[in-house]
This record gives C-alpha cells, structure tokens and sequence, in this order.
C-alpha cells in the first residue's frame, strides 16, 4: 500500500543548549531533520512526507527541504498535538498507512524501516522499531529505591507504523481525554491496540544533547 510519513519538528529542544532547535543543527553539512527526512525518503512506498512546523519557524525556509516535495503544516504544543494535525491531511489524501518518525533521529537504517514494514503489513498489526534494554536498570531518584529486571524492557525507537485511521482516532480520543501521549505507540496501547515489537539496530539514535551531536557525527563518519 501506499504509506505516507509524518515528522513532527516543532519542538525547540530546550537540552540541547543551542541556539535554535535540535532539529536545524547541522551534522556533516545538512541540518539533522534533512538527514532524517532522506532516510524516510530512502524506502520504497513512502510517497509522501508532512513535517508538522512550529507556526513561526524562521530556519525552515533556509533548508534544501522547502524546495523538495515535502509538505509543510503547523505543529501543535506538544508532539501527540503536531502528529494528529498531519493525521488530518494524510487521512484526507487517503493513505492507508503512516510512518512517523522524529525530527531528530538522523542515522535510522533504511533497512531497520523496511524490516518494520514488511513486519506490520504481514502481520496487519501496526508496530515500533524498539532496542531490547541491555543495562541493569535502577528506579530511584538521587537513591536507587529498587532494581528493575530488564526482561522484556525495550527502548522504543522510532519510526512507528500503524493503519492511518486507527491512529487518528486513538490520538483524537486520548487528546480529547486527557491522556498524556509520549508516542504513538503509548496512544495505540491506550486505545486498546496491539503494537508490534521489532527490533531495530541501537545507532538509530535521538539527538537531545550535546553530546548525542558528536556520536552521531562519529556514527555517520563510521556508515560513510
């Protein structure tokens, strides 16, 4: 089927101490949503890509991206607001199954996206790109207050992949009740549907500080 994607970049990336948002800084001579963006475009089916945009973006026009195909519409407050306004025009050109993936995870593999694909449309289910948890994990705060098993602890990644319309509505719903969405996974599990668990490479990594820009850097150094 003909899958569509949407990248909500409008955030401003308060952690990373720049001085614009994460997703306009630059990595290897592109700013870290263009990478992002051409990983997207890299797979065969998406054919189409929305970037929900803060309404007062003053960097996006000075991208090789305002020249491209992609197509423009206004973020919301929070991501799950950004993510449901691009649901409206996906839906409305009638694309059966949306990826959305963030701004700022550039170095996503192209396979790891296709892999998910394949997964989903089989199953009919959608699915996360996700990385098994490999380290003891703690709960606490300035005190480890317990030790958590790790079994069956995932990092979810992005992209997502889900049916367009299931996702509209799980969203729409959990918006208009209330409910703290941190991805769309959590809006799917909310409304009662199942998502898929496939496991991605852990390079697929998201830029939040500083330091996360010069592992990229070595990432992308590393793949060229």
């Amino acid at each position: 089927p003909a899958i569509a994607a949407i990248v909500p970049a409008a955030g401003v990336g308060k952690r990373m101490q720049a001085d614009r948002p994460k997703q306009y800084l630059v990595l290897h001579g592109k700013t870290i949503l263009e990478h992002s963006v051409a990983r997207l475009q890299s797979v065969a089916g998406v054919e189409q890509v929305w970037l929900a945009l803060a309404a007062e973006d003053p960097y996006f026009d000075a991208t090789a991206l305002s020249h491209s195909n992609v197509i423009r519409v206004k973020g919301g407050e929070e991501r799950m607001h950004s993510v449901l306004n691009a649901l409206n025009f996906v839906d409305e050109h009638q694309y059966p199954w949306v990826l959305v993936h963030d701004a700022a995870r550039p170095l996503v593999r192209q396979s790891d996206i296709e892999q998910l694909i394949q997964r989903c449309l089989a199953s009919g289910e959608g699915g996360i790109l996700a990385c098994r948890v490999r380290d003891t994990m703690k709960r606490g705060e300035l005190m480890v207050a317990e030790t958590v098993s790790r079994e069956h602890l995932w990092h979810a990644l992005t992209p997502q992949f889900f049916p367009t319309s299931l996702l509209k509505a799980a969203l729409h719903d959990a918006v208009s009740a209330g409910v703290h969405i941190t991805d769309e996974a959590s809006a799917m599990e909310w409304a009662g549907h199942s998502v898929l668990l496939v496991e991605g490479h852990s390079d697929n990594i998201k830029i939040t500080q500083p330091a996360d820009l010069a592992l990229a850097a070595f990432y992308l150094e590393q793949s060229s």
